[in-house]
C-alpha cells in the first residue's frame, strides 16, 4: 500500500476501483491494485462495459461461442458481464471475509432501460443475483422515484444492493428508508440480516459540473468564489444525513436485530475541471464507514498526492448549508440542478447500454 492510500483506508474510508475489464481480471493488473493500492471492492456501470467491450480482444473468443450457439445481443451481453463479475468477485473473495461482507464488493447495474420500471427491476436484480452466484455481489439499482421500491424489494429478498444514481438529499433520505423498509421485510421473511450489506452512491463532481457552469453564466466575482464548492456541501451534508438516521430508534432496532449499516459511497469522484486538484473529492470526503469509488486516474493520483488529514466531513455542516443558501441567493435553484442530473444520468447509462448492445451486436454478426 502507498502511504496516502493507507492514511485513507485507516481513516475508514474503503478504496473501491470504479472499473473493470476482463483484461484487468486475466492480467492480474486487479490483484496487483488490491495488493498496491488498498483496493477493496469494484464499481461498474454500462459506460464501463460499454468501453471495456468496444477496446478489448479478450472478449473475442466467448463471442464466438455465444454466435455459435445462437445467442442473441442481450443474452450475450448477459453472459459476458455476469462472468467478468464473478470472476472479479472470485478475486475479492478474501477480502469480502476478513471484512464479513462490508468490502470485497463487486457492483454489477441492473439494466437501465429498466429504471422506471420497478416489478422488471427487481427481476433482473434477482436474475442478476443468482446467475454470478456469489455472497460478495452488489446489484445496482437507481435511486429513480420508481427505483425505490425495487431497492426495499430486492433487499427484503436478501439480495445485498449498491443503490445509485442519487444526487439530492431529499431522495438520499427515501433510499435511507427504502432500506430500513427492505430490511424490516427482510426480517419477516425470515433473513438473516447480517448478510444483507447496501451502499448508497452519491455523486459528487456532476453537482459541480452542472453548478459552476450556472455560476459561470452569472459571472459576478460573487458567483465564481463559489466554483467547485457545492459537490462537497452536498456530499458532507449527505453524510449528516446518514449520522442522523443511525440514531433513530428504528435504525436501532434493526441493528440490534443484525443490520448492517448502509455505508454512503462518493462516487463521480473524479474531477472534470482540469485547474482542480485530482484529489479534491477524496482529500475533502474523509469521514469513517465510508466508501470512496475512484476511476484509476483519480487512484493513481491519491497514491501520488493525496493529502490524508483525517475527518474532513464532521463538523462541517453549517458551512456547507450556508454554501447551499448563497447558491440559492443567486437564483441556482437546488432542486432543479438535481432533478435534471439525475434525468441525465439515467439518459447516459441507457446511452451506453444501447453503444454497447451494438459493439457486441456487431462482433456476433461478425463471428457468424
Amino acid at each position: 500500500m502507498t502511504a496516502s492510500t493507507k492514511k485513507l483506508s485507516d481513516a475508514g474510508v474503503s478504496i473501491w476501483l470504479d472499473d473493470l475489464s476482463r483484461e484487468r481480471l486475466t492480467s492480474g493488473n486487479l490483484q496487483e491494485l488490491i495488493d498496491t493500492k488498498d483496493v477493496v471492492g469494484v464499481t461498474t456501470n454500462p459506460t464501463i462495459f460499454a468501453g471495456a467491450l468496444s477496446n478489448g480482444a479478450a472478449y473475442a473468443d466467448q463471442v464466438k461461442e455465444l454466435a455459435a450457439a445462437g445467442a442473441d445481443v442481450d443474452e450475450a451481453v448477459f453472459t459476458i458481464t455476469t462472468d467478468d463479475v464473478r470472476d472479479a468477485c472470485d478475486v475479492f473473495a478474501n477480502i469480502a471475509e476478513a471484512t464479513q461482507g462490508q468490502d470485497g464488493r463487486v457492483s454489477i447495474e441492473v439494466d437501465p432501460r429498466l429504471a422506471n420500471d420497478p416489478e422488471a427491476t427487481a427481476a433482473m436484480a434477482r436474475r442478476l443475483s443468482d446467475t454470478i452466484d456469489r455472497d460478495n455481489v452488489l446489484i445496482k439499482i437507481p435511486a429513480t422515484e420508481a427505483g425505490l421500491p425495487s431497492i426495499a424489494e430486492t433487499l427484503a429478498e436478501g439480495v445485498s444492493v449498491n443503490v445509485t444514481l442519487i444526487f439530492s438529499l431529499e431522495r438520499y433520505r427515501a433510499v435511507v428508508n427504502a432500506y430500513m423498509s427492505g430490511l424490516e421485510k427482510a426480517l419477516e421473511n425470515g433473513k438473516d440480516l447480517s448478510t444483507i450489506h447496501s451502499v448508497a452512491s452519491f455523486f459528487v463532481s456532476r453537482v459541480d459540473s452542472a453548478v459552476d457552469a450556472k455560476l459561470e453564466e452569472i459571472g459576478t466575482d460573487e458567483a465564481l468564489a463559489l466554483k467547485s464548492k457545492a459537490g462537497l456541501a452536498n456530499a458532507r451534508l449527505a453524510y449528516q444525513v446518514y449520522e442522523d438516521s443511525i440514531g433513530t430508534e428504528r435504525w436501532k432496532r434493526l441493528e440490534s436485530a443484525g443490520a448492517n449499516r448502509q455505508r454512503p459511497l462518493w462516487a463521480s469522484t473524479g474531477t472534470k475541471d482540469p485547474a482542480l486538484p485530482a484529489t479534491l473529492y477524496v482529500d475533502g470526503l474523509v469521514a469513517p464507514n465510508t466508501v470512496n469509488t475512484m476511476p484509476e486516474k483519480t487512484l493513481d493520483a491519491t497514491a501520488e498526492q493525496a493529502q490524508i488529514t483525517g475527518d474532513t466531513i464532521t463538523g462541517t455542516y453549517q458551512e456547507s448549508n450556508a454554501l447551499l443558501d448563497q447558491l440559492a441567493q443567486l437564483g441556482i435553484d437546488y432542486n432543479d440542478v438535481v432533478a435534471k442530473l439525475e434525468s441525465e444520468g439515467v439518459e447516459k447509462f441507457e446511452a451506453s447500454w444501447a453503444e454497447l448492445l451494438e459493439t457486441v451486436q456487431t462482433a456476433l454478426d461478425q463471428a457468424r
